[in-house]
């Protein structure tokens, strides 16, 4: 179907693929991103002159837009998933940055701001142009830091505008790092699952669905590399028993050896 109607068009039309826009390079100044950084989501756009710092992340859909002005991400911090971080070139020509152990939270942005390291930015939230955010900052989710606001040391921020609310308790400033470190580790997990090429997505997906419909009475798959178990009749574990000869039990110390290989 797909050849007869290209042979009735009037015009021939040449569909093309929209390239990976992860990483995009402006004026011929591309991102830096630290070769330990946990995880930048393939829907991710870093673009322009950033630099982004060791176990940091950047969540799927967000934006971290160094067009006009530099973008400088520290180590530890998490850009939440469809955040926004742009800078300033008209407006008192303002970079963005942005320190070590802050989380910003999913579609919050963060415009030519200083943050300064372990602030929390809540989900939806917005810390806008010139404004700068202490050391151990929150600003609460869906709150709006004006042009020009200093938030100071210690408290949460709330409101639109943002304003100061109460100082913070032990538990939250704690909590800060915690959840920076936590986030760093789950970006782990997710780096490690987008790399997969489409091999391992399908067996990913077979050996799913076979633990869902395979009998736990009957030979459960062996797990790979291990040979310590000799297993039914001498013959491996279960799974590698149609692998060997059953008269010839030998035959499974060269199958390992192999699989070693």
């Amino acid at each position: 179907m797909d050849g007869l109607g290209a042979q009735l068009e009037v015009a021939k039309y040449t569909e093309r693929l929209v390239p990976s826009t992860r990483f995009v390079a402006v004026d011929g100044v591309a991102p830096i991103v630290s070769e330990i950084a946990s995880f930048v989501a393939p829907t991710a756009s870093v673009i322009g002159d950033v630099t982004i710092g060791k176990n940091s992340s950047v969540w799927y859909g967000a934006t971290v837009r160094g067009d006009v002005h530099n973008i400088s991400i520290g180590e530890g911090t998490s850009i939440g998933d469809r955040a926004v971080i742009h800078v300033a070139k008209i407006q008192g020509d303002n970079p963005t940055i942005i320190g070590d152990n802050v989380t910003i939270g999913a579609g919050a942005i963060v415009h030519a701001a200083t943050i300064h390291n372990a602030c929390v930015v809540g989900a939806s939230a917005q810390v806008l142009d010139g404004s700068v955010l202490e050391s151990n900052t929150i600003v609460a989710p869906g709150s709006i830091v004006t042009s020009g606001t200093v938030c100071e040391c210690g408290f949460l921020y709330a409101g639109s505008p943002a304003k100061k609310v109460r100082e913070l308790t032990v538990e939250e400033t704690s909590s800060i790092i915690e959840s920076s470190e936590d986030t760093a580790e789950l970006a782990v997990l997710h780096a490690i699952e987008c790399a997969k090429d489409a091999q391992q997505v399908q067996d990913d997906f077979e050996r799913y669905e076979d633990l869902n419909d395979r009998d736990p009475d009957y030979f459960q798959p062996s797990k790979k590399g291990d040979f310590n178990d000799l297993g039914v009749l001498n013959q491996g574990v279960p799974g590698r028993i149609f692998d060997s000869t059953l008269t010839h039990p030998e035959r499974f110390n060269e199958l390992a050896e192999k699989e070693k290989g």
